[in-house]
């Protein structure tokens, strides 16, 4: 035992994923897994308490974009684009282009939220392996920026917060969601809950860096077992993130440490599933008659994701 070979967890999660995800996403799976394998690309979401006009015009000299708007726009050049090709092959003329009608896209729910939202995310185009310059401070102290993964931000977008609505985020730390949902800026009360006290403080250190005082005293910071929560506080936030741990498929292959693939923690990766189950039900019985709720991973795993929303 002392000397044979000892697996890393990334090379273990690697076989895993190999395993599992090249018979769900078939010929999908090689260009998934280098995109798993490569190095991290981040976006900036904007911090709307800092001014950021200027940094705005920064990130667009580097050529970085706003993907959350761009997004809509895209789906509905794409639109237009399917319709005129539909309307050359049927073989009608278009005249001068007067009296042309412009065919909306049908924009998927968490983009559609998005096209009222406050919230703005520059990220560098595809291939563009630009590294973001660290957040600086205005002159009150609050950060510009906070880099996160970008698709991080689609729960947020989906879940579309209304004005003066309660939300709450069940699994918050580290807090960049949290953050996310506090830039829409139409929170009526804003809940954040993590079970882990230590991921607590570094929420507690997010909202410092970015947040005013007086919205800060807007969000309460809970350290509870987010699966009592409905016990707690039942039937009473109109939207619900519940943002469950899992296997986070892309640390498990690139990062020893924490790994949830080392063989310490396997009855804990098993049980995942469980938990998440739980907490998306606590997560339910919390939410009014007629909320919503979002259920999210960073997993690709069907287990983590259909078969519990299932």
């Amino acid at each position: 035992a002392t000397t044979a070979p000892r697996i890393p967890p990334t090379r273990l999660a690697l076989h895993h994923f190999d395993v599992s995800y090249s018979l769900q996403l078939k010929d999908l799976w090689p260009s998934v897994r280098a995109g798993l394998l490569c190095e991290q690309k981040y976006g900036a979401l904007l911090n709307n308490f800092s001014p950021v006009d200027h940094v705005m015009q920064e990130l667009e000299l580097l050529n970085a974009t706003d993907f959350v708007s761009e997004a809509p726009k895209k789906m509905q050049r794409s639109q237009r684009g399917a319709e005129e090709a539909g309307r050359g092959e049927s073989g009608s003329q278009e005249g001068s282009g007067e009296g042309r009608t412009v065919i909306q896209a049908e924009v998927s729910p968490p983009l559609r939220a998005s096209l009222s939202s406050n919230i703005k995310c520059y990220t560098f185009p595809r291939g563009d392996i630009t590294r973001f310059r660290p957040a600086r401070p205005d002159a009150l102290g609050l950060l510009d920026y906070y880099l996160m993964d970008a698709a991080s931000l689609l729960p947020v977008l989906a879940l579309n917060v209304q004005p003066d609505e309660f939300v709450l985020d069940l699994c918050a730390a580290p807090g960049g969601k949290t953050l996310a949902l506090l830039q829409t800026g139409v929170c009526g009360h804003l809940t954040a809950n993590d079970v882990s006290i230590s991921r607590t403080k570094r929420l507690y250190q997010i909202l410092r860096s970015y947040v005013p005082k007086e919205i800060r005293e807007t969000v309460s910071v809970t350290s509870c077992d987010g699966r009592d929560w409905g016990q707690l506080e039942g039937g009473t936030f109109h939207k619900v993130l519940v943002d469950v741990p899992c296997t986070t498929d892309r640390h498990s292959v690139t990062e020893e440490d924490n790994n949830i693939f080392h063989k310490r923690r396997t009855k804990e990766r098993q049980l995942l599933p469980m938990l998440q189950l739980q907490l998306l039900m606590a997560g339910i019985l919390a939410t009014k008659p007629g909320g919503e709720v979002v259920y999210s991973t960073c997993s690709l795993s069907p287990l983590q994701n259909e078969c519990v929303i299932e």
